[in-house]
């Protein structure tokens, strides 16, 4: 089981790590005004210093003892630690399948995991949806926008 505190310190150390690499690749931009107006790294770097001074909030409200919601001993039960993995490892796998299979067909077999082993759609809606989501995202990406989505190593091993 997962406490209440030790989630939300988890969360400002993740968001404030974020923030300072925000900061930090804006300065590599540049901040401040150029002779054409506002550098490139200036809303990023003021965005960053946002993020990091929340987190900052956020890991002292956590770290000191109040009666606030930080002080619940459980935040997540096992259930439900199980119901977001659910969620999780799906996006992990999709995304770690990318540049082995290619947007394409990695979104396919994502999106009829998604659906057909939860069993919540049967598994001929489940393949027609998913190869549906391969079809628009090839019209809408290739065809109309011209943008070129990751083929994946499959793709070139076939010669695609």
């Amino acid at each position: 089981m997962i406490s209440r505190r030790a989630l939300e310190l988890a969360t400002a150390i993740l968001t404030g790590s974020f923030g300072v690499a925000v900061v930090v690749s804006s300065l590599d931009n540049g901040i401040g005004w150029s002779s054409a107006g506002v550098d490139a790294g200036t809303f990023p770097f003021l965005t960053g210093l946002v993020i990091v001074v929340g987190s900052l909030y956020n890991l002292v409200r956590g770290v000191l003892p109040a009666a606030t919601l930080a002080s619940v001993p459980i935040a997540i039960t096992p259930t439900e630690l199980r119901r977001l993995a659910g969620l999780f490892v799906p996006a992990a796998i999709f995304v770690a399948a990318i540049p082995l299979l290619g947007m394409y067909l990695a979104s396919a077999l994502y999106v009829f995991a998604v659906l057909a082993i939860p069993r919540h759609q049967s598994v001929p809606r489940a393949l027609a949806m998913a190869a549906a989501t391969a079809l628009a995202l090839y019209v809408v990406f290739e065809r109309m926008f011209q943008v070129t989505l990751p083929h994946g190593a499959l793709a070139a091993a076939l010669g695609f």
